[in-house]
């Protein structure tokens, strides 16, 4: 697997709500795409960016149970019951709106990562690969997003 682009600008931080608003660029690497692939894209109005945690520490990677956010008012369910970035693979996937294609600049709001992030694929969301039953989640994940993007 290589990485074939990297974030540039947005946050500089690491933080977990706010981010409806930040625009970011993704960078991709002309050694590794061609500088067509984006041919086509500016069709879609939203990315699905799928990145790396990179500032996340091997030694805090959570390979079992732990609480989200570390609230104990919710509940302990495994790591791969949660989108934290402390996971065994630390990869992330952020669905964004598309602002502008430039040639290998893609211009997006609303991604979550930081500057300097190292991007692994960029696909564009096609609402036919949205589920098509009902979505469920439990109470603390409804809390969790209430004011996640504002």
């Amino acid at each position: 697997m290589s990485v074939i682009g990297t974030v540039r600008g947005g946050r500089l931080d690491v933080a977990d709500d706010r981010r409806d608003a930040v625009e970011a660029v993704v960078e991709l690497d002309p050694d590794v795409v061609e500088a067509d692939a984006t041919l086509g894209l500016d069709g879609f109005s939203h990315l699905e960016v799928v990145y790396v945690f990179d500032r996340v520490d091997e030694g805090a990677v959570c390979r079992g149970l732990r609480r989200p956010r570390g609230r104990p008012d919710w509940p302990q369910v495994g790591i791969l019951a949660q989108r934290a970035k402390d996971r065994p693979n630390r990869i992330g996937v952020a669905t964004c709106l598309l602002l502008g294609v430039d040639g290998l600049r893609l211009s997006v709001r609303g991604l979550d990562a930081v500057d300097g992030t190292p991007v692994l694929d960029v696909k564009p969301y096609m609402t036919g690969f949205a589920p098509r039953q009902a979505v469920r989640a439990p109470d603390w994940a409804t809390e969790l997003m209430d004011h996640y993007w504002q």
